[in-house]
């Protein structure tokens, strides 16, 4: 007797050189953002303090701060009328440090940064501090950008350019009335210059160790 049938026979699969990768994305960098409209209406009144400030003492402390005026004073958040103000930033600056594992006692460090036509601050870092941020008290139509460079130090080096892995670029943050801006001390950071013929008022701030 004949039967016939068919059979197929699958092989497994020639192994192929190419492995399938698995991504990891090492050493990431948190800042925090935080908008206040609880307090806009007391702004009016704070750049006018901040005006009256310049005013009083207009000579600038100088630091990083080019063509505008930055305070010789560093408790700006210590005086009275501020006094919401530094309860939110302290606020804020006790949720960014437990996220941290920080929980020791803190701190403010605050002065005034203001920029003229032109304005700008140089790259620089707020060296030996817990946090370090801004609060953006006036804030005009074409008001420079904060700008954060890349810090792994070797990729400025790399042949990748641009917002990709591996890449180098720096990371323009646009400013608005009322923002808080939290981020780690050694991040390098600048100002981009300043386009208005109103003044870009900011409150700086560093958290340290009490």
């Amino acid at each position: 007797m004949k039967s016939s049938f068919t059979f197929t026979y699958n092989a497994p699969a020639a192994p192929t050189a190419q492995p399938a990768l698995e991504a990891f994305d090492l050493f990431p960098t948190r800042i925090w953002q935080g908008r206040t409209p609880a307090l806009a209406a007391q702004f009016p009144a704070w750049i006018d303090a901040a005006l009256a400030m310049r005013a009083a003492s207009p000579k600038p402390a100088g630091r990083t701060n080019r063509h505008g005026w930055n305070s010789e004073e560093m408790a700006v958040l210590e005086r009275a009328e501020f006094a919401p103000l530094k309860q939110a930033i302290h606020g804020a600056c006790a949720s960014a440090l437990r996220e941290m594992n920080v929980r020791e006692p803190f701190r403010l460090q605050s002065w005034i940064n203001m920029h003229d036509r032109g304005g700008f601050n140089f790259l620089h870092v707020h060296e030996g501090c817990l946090l370090s941020g801004s609060f953006y008290l006036k804030v005009p139509s074409g008001s420079g950008k904060l700008a954060f460079r890349d810090p792994r130090p070797g990729v400025v080096h790399g042949y990748v350019k641009g917002a990709v892995p591996n890449g180098y670029g720096d990371i323009h943050l646009t400013p608005d009335a009322g923002l808080i801006v939290l981020f780690p001390c050694w991040m390098e950071h600048y100002v981009e210059p300043h386009d208005s013929d109103e003044p870009r008022i900011v409150i700086a701030f560093n958290a340290l160790a009490a």
